[in-house]
Order: C-alpha cells, then structure tokens, then sequence
C-alpha cells in the first residue's frame, strides 16, 4: 500500500457506509469508494435519494491488502478498533455493511454475507459524548459483487436491503429509477 485511507463524508452523517478494505484506485488517491465499486455505491447513494458528500464512507482496513486480497481475519482483528472508534464519533442512525467483512466484524458473526444480507441488526458502539449507544446496522453485498454479479435478482436485494436501511432511519422511500 502506499498510503492510508481513512475515510470521508460528513461526520454527522445519518448513513455511514462501511466495506472492507481500500483497492487500487483508492490506494492511489487517499479517498475511499473512488473505483468502479465506488461508482456503483455513489449510485446506490443516490438511489436511497441522498448525496455521497451527506453520508460517511469508510473500510475496515485502512490500508489496501497486498495482491487487493480479501482481509484476513487477524487484520480485521487489528484496524477494527479504528473503524468501531469512527462509528463512536460519527454517531450515524444507520450502519450500511457492504459485504462479509464489515458484516462479520460489526455483527460479531461467522456467518458469510448470503446469510445475513437483508437482515437488519444492531449493535452497541463504544462511549463517545458519554455513553455507549445503539445503532442499527443493515448488511448488504460489496458494491464490486453487485458490478460481478448485476442480475434482476441481485440488484432487487440490493435495493430492498437499501430500502431497510431507511426505513431504520425514518426516512421515505424514493422511487427506484427504472
């Protein structure tokens, strides 16, 4: 990796999106979301009716795998407490999980991502202002399967799950674009 990728967004967003590690493209400019995958979150964002620049966007890891592999669980083990810390700041309504491992580590679960996709949660983040607080938390495929897997019936789950998460912030449901 060349340098780190924190995140970047509003830090008091209502939706904070989390995937699971930099790639190349983010790997060269710093930003998260910046590749093909991040044209296909920037326009999920913009399907749920909100502005990427209104939400935070943010990884696991920090900083890209080498070979942009999948991170490993003791990675995980060790940028998660960056990332839980993040969350603690931001205080968003919603947590939008994109793919297995930000589903895993933020759920606590070994289940794979097909398994719990669509399947609202929550969890307790650690103090910040003070106490530790609930915060629901939506898992949903990487937006890089979306653009490897762009079915009717894939891209249905996507929406639905999009659809929950706000719902789970109270917020209305914009028309899907045809």
């Amino acid at each position: 990796w060349t340098q780190l990728v924190f995140g970047e967004g509003n830090h008091e967003a209502e939706f904070v999106f989390v995937g699971e590690a930099p790639g190349e493209t983010e790997d060269q400019t710093g930003r998260p979301f910046v590749g093909p995958a991040g044209d296909k979150l920037t326009g999920m964002i913009r399907a749920m009716g909100l502005e990427r620049g209104a939400v935070y966007i943010a990884n696991v890891l920090k900083a890209r795998p080498p070979g942009n592999r999948t991170p490993l669980a003791p990675e995980v083990e060790r940028c998660g407490p960056y990332l839980l810390a993040q969350l603690a700041i931001i205080r968003p309504k919603v947590i939008v999980t994109l793919g297995g491992p930000a589903t895993k580590l933020l759920l606590g679960s070994e289940l794979g991502i097909t398994r719990l996709r669509g399947i609202p949660a929550r969890v307790t983040l650690g103090v910040a202002e003070g106490a530790p607080f609930e915060v629901p938390v939506m898992p949903t495929f990487h937006p890089a399967y979306l653009l490897r897997n762009y079915t009717v019936e894939t891209r249905g789950q996507v929406w639905s799950d999009l659809q929950k998460a706000l719902e789970l912030a109270g917020r209305p449901i914009p028309p899907r674009a045809s």
